[in-house]
């Protein structure tokens, strides 16, 4: 019996010398590729078909993740996994509340596009909230002063610095440890001295945070 190879999404990209295999964010796996035969893209996937399955186990298993919405449901909050609760309502509106060891979502119509946004609501609000006071204190202590900072959902940034200095947290960072969020906001706040990843922008990371590795490898642990 022939090995059940994987799902997959093929772009050809003519201008490619090589095939590349990627995983998005959410584990599905990308092939980008020049023109090539069908029977070329599978007998490289059963080339690298541990690879593959290696590399989706580790992304399976990373935390904070898409949300599901079943019986056992979960968010992520400052480094703590907490019970996601759906409760039906008679109420025509939707809200999510914390209560200290759970979330409750009420609604009246489940409709799980309006159940995320409010989730990332909960999130930009929070981050808005969290991220504002401890960039000051890192700042006033790194001697550096960012020109504004704002937040938005994005996939693969966790921050970012722009070239006149102006900061931009991921929302999604209060799934995160509040130490590791204190890495993302030292890391950010350095690119104000370096707009590089060379030894001095990490000298000066150090300087601030000597076990900044240890946030970087739980950081890595997320999604």
């Amino acid at each position: 019996m022939l090995p059940l190879l994987p799902q997959y999404t093929h772009i050809v990209n003519p201008r490619l010398k090589h095939i590349y295999l990627r995983f998005d964010d959410t584990g599905n796996l990308i092939i980008k590729s020049p023109k090539v035969s069908q029977q070329h893209i599978e007998k490289i996937l059963l080339k690298k078909a541990a690879w593959i399955n290696r590399a989706r186990e580790k992304i399976a298993s990373r935390k904070g993740g898409s949300i599901d919405f079943s019986e056992n449901s979960q968010l992520y909050y400052l480094g703590n996994p907490y019970p996601l609760h759906l409760v039906s309502h008679e109420k025509k509106r939707t809200s999510l509340r914390f209560e200290e060891e759970y979330f409750t979502l009420c609604y009246h119509d489940y409709d799980e596009t309006l159940f995320e946004a409010h989730i990332n609501r909960f999130y930009k609000e929070e981050a808005q909230r969290v991220v504002p006071p401890l960039v000051k204190k890192w700042a006033e202590r790194m001697q550096l002063s960012p020109a504004r900072i704002s937040f938005r959902k994005t996939k693969r940034q966790w921050g970012s610095c722009s070239g006149k200095n102006a900061l931009s947290f991921n929302t999604m960072m209060m799934k995160l440890p509040q130490n590791v969020i204190e890495y993302i906001i030292v890391h950010e706040l350095a690119h104000i001295a370096h707009k590089h990843h060379q030894r001095p922008f990490w000298e000066l990371v150090a300087k601030h945070l000597p076990e900044y590795k240890t946030h970087i490898a739980t950081l890595k642990t997320y999604r």
